[in-house]
């Protein structure tokens, strides 16, 4: 893990990781100003642990460059990935309410840059500039939903509908294109989905063999019948 809190690049990182995320590129220029005053620079190595479950939970991380899968590991060390990270994306927001501990596992799915700002400098923050607060909840209420879509999903649907919901909402809805970059390993999506990597292989083969998909490459993924994958 190297810091980056003196390189000479920091203020444009920095920079960078404000104008990113939604809770703070609303500010007016000053504000933000100031928050990048409060901002510290970590990378990390794909494979390393950004935080473990049981450490003392401390700050706000964003995800400035990368990825950052965060899960949970059961009794019998089976891994359970509750979401994953890009860039804007941010986690540890629990410790902005009290000191706790991190119920859950942060981990570098490729080379990652993180900003972190401590506890009491975001409080700070929080009580001069309400507005941020408000960005937060929003994103409280959405990360909620998300969970509980995922939930249900996982006591109703059956593991095929599972993962073609997966392939549709990875979609860019900006773009024309049908193609799909899977953001993680078959294993990782596996964990996410709550199936195998073997399940996903086989699934992914019988959807190419029914014309729904063209698998591209391991990770690139063409939906050929959008409508067709959701009547499965």
């Amino acid at each position: 893990m190297k810091d980056h809190e003196h390189c000479h690049h920091c203020g444009l990182e920095n920079d960078y990781c404000i104008s990113l995320v939604p809770i703070f590129n609303h500010l007016e220029k000053p504000q933000m100003d100031e928050v990048m005053t409060l901002i510290h620079s970590k990378s990390y190595k794909k494979g390393e642990d950004i935080y473990q479950s049981g450490h003392t939970s401390d700050a706000l991380y964003i995800v400035r460059k990368g990825r950052v899968k965060i899960y949970r590991l059961s009794e019998s060390g089976k891994e359970q990935i509750l979401r994953i990270l890009n860039p804007g994306d941010f986690t540890g927001e629990l410790a902005l309410f009290n000191e706790s501990v991190h119920d859950a596992y942060a981990s570098a799915l490729s080379d990652t840059d993180i900003c972190m700002i401590k506890r009491n400098d975001l409080q700070n923050l929080l009580q001069k500039y309400p507005n941020i607060s408000m960005k937060i909840l929003s994103e409280f209420s959405n990360r909620l939903a998300q969970s509980e879509t995922q939930t249900t999903r996982f006591a109703t649907e059956r593991v095929e509908m599972r993962i073609a919901l997966f392939l549709v909402e990875s979609l860019d809805n900006k773009s024309e294109s049908h193609i799909v970059d899977l953001p993680m390993s078959k294993k990782d999506l596996a964990s996410f989905l709550g199936t195998t990597p073997e399940t996903i292989s086989r699934k992914l083969f019988e959807f190419e063999d029914a014309g729904l998909i063209k698998q591209i490459t391991n990770k690139k993924i063409e939906i050929m019948d959008v409508d067709g994958l959701l009547l499965i």
